[in-house]
């Protein structure tokens, strides 16, 4: 049995941003120190498929950091060290449960087939707007398309989708752990929660009358039939507009990206709606915006190696489906590609943190990207792009194309 201390692990610069604009080829530098881990500016890295997969499900031996990163930034107090220590996740292992197991029995397929009307209306009308022009940037497009589903999904006034856009632009960067951003996030926590706020007292005040179950509604009746606090139904509400903006628009983003080198497999979506959702099984495996971080809750002894109590373990979720062993060929674009023999995308974690709101995202991307295709014809990169942050929620920053409005 080795300590952490004792092994030569590779270093990886994980908040430099030219490791954003390549993380690929730096994950696999590393494998040839270590297979499985590395260290980082905060913690360890599993970076192989299998020991993600093996150390997350390891959910009793863990617990979320997020307590631990407002500490260690100095946020305790703030609307948004508030927020992040108190969020579902955060929770009490048993007070999690309750409400997890309260929501996840409405969060089904059946449930984001029944919004999948809503989602092709959404981002039909957002391209009448976008299209006609014939160049645009795309990953702005894309931000436009999870935020307004989530205003259709609780019901609220589409005006309001410029303003909260921006703030949740700016605090999806809080897991970045940049200091010079949270003067900016803390004000987009204030609005994002009044906003909340008043979306849930309008509708207790003017309930629907139209027979339609939305997920606010769910939520509000849900929430009344438990234990679920004022203050929890509020958080929650905040959770899903913060978890669901930046995942689902930047691999909206990057699965464009990546299709601008496929111009077959793009003209395909545009005909093919079946066909779509291979796409963006392939496109959620190509990859992922987020890494997951979690304290060893004890030590854990893994492949001969000691990891100690109160470490800091990220799990990059983001490369993990190129990983050459658990897929082999995975560094090309296939959506036919065949199952791997032991493998699966793990693009919405795993365990008893797995996100809820995974066949809500698989429907509105397969949605958006059938609709684009057919709008957007023989698009083409027009100028630079950028990377944001890999800590966090990584993806393009800017994304300009130009193409045949259809």
């Amino acid at each position: 049995m080795q300590t952490v201390a004792e092994l030569d692990l590779p270093y990886l610069a994980m908040e430099e941003h030219t490791f954003s604009e390549d993380p690929f080829r730096q994950f696999a530098e590393a494998r040839k120190q270590h297979p499985w881990l590395a260290t980082c500016k905060f913690g360890l890295v599993v970076h192989e498929y299998q020991a993600i997969r093996d150390l997350m499900g390891r959910d009793d031996q863990m617990r979320p950091p997020y307590g631990g990163i407002v500490e260690t930034l100095g946020m305790q107090g703030t609307p948004w060290g508030r927020f992040t220590e108190e969020q579902m996740i955060s929770l009490p292992a048993a007070e999690h449960k309750t409400l997890r197991d309260t929501f996840a029995a409405k969060f089904t397929p059946r449930f984001a087939n029944q919004l999948r009307p809503m989602m092709k209306d959404t981002v039909t009308k957002l391209l009448d707007q976008w299209a006609p022009k014939g160049e645009m940037d795309f990953e702005e497009f894309a931000s436009h398309f999870p935020i307004s589903v989530m205003f259709a999904l609780v019901g609220a006034p589409l005006e309001g989708v410029a303003l909260l856009r921006d703030d949740l632009e700016a605090i999806g960067l809080a897991q970045s752990l940049e200091l010079e951003r949270f003067p900016r996030i803390q004000e987009g926590m204030v609005r994002l929660e009044k906003f909340v706020e008043e979306v849930i007292a309008e509708r207790r005040a003017n309930p629907r009358t139209d027979g339609v179950e939305d997920l606010l509604e769910i939520v509000i009746r849900t929430g009344d039939e438990g234990t679920i606090s004022a203050r929890q139904l509020t958080d929650l509400i905040m959770f899903f507009f913060i978890a669901g903006y930046d995942t689902s628009k930047n691999v909206l983003t990057y699965t464009m990206y990546t299709l601008l080198d496929h111009p077959d497999i793009y003209q395909r979506c545009a005909e093919d709606h079946d066909y779509c959702r291979l796409v963006i099984e392939e496109a959620l495996r190509w990859f992922n915006p987020g890494t997951v971080a979690r304290f060893t809750e004890t030590d854990i002894e893994y492949r001969d190696v000691l990891l100690p109590k109160d470490s800091m373990l990220f799990f990059p979720l983001s490369i993990s489906g190129r990983d050459p062993v658990a897929f082999p060929g995975g560094d090309t674009f296939d959506p036919e590609r065949p199952p791997a023999p032991q493998a699966r995308q793990i693009a919405f974690a795993l365990g008893k943190h797995t996100c809820l709101g995974q066949y809500i995202a698989r429907a509105q991307l397969q949605e958006a990207i059938h609709q684009v295709a057919q709008r957007i014809r023989d698009p083409k990169l027009a100028g630079e792009i950028d990377w944001r942050p890999f800590y966090g929620t990584w993806g393009l920053k800017g994304l300009p194309i130009k193409f045949t409005p259809a």
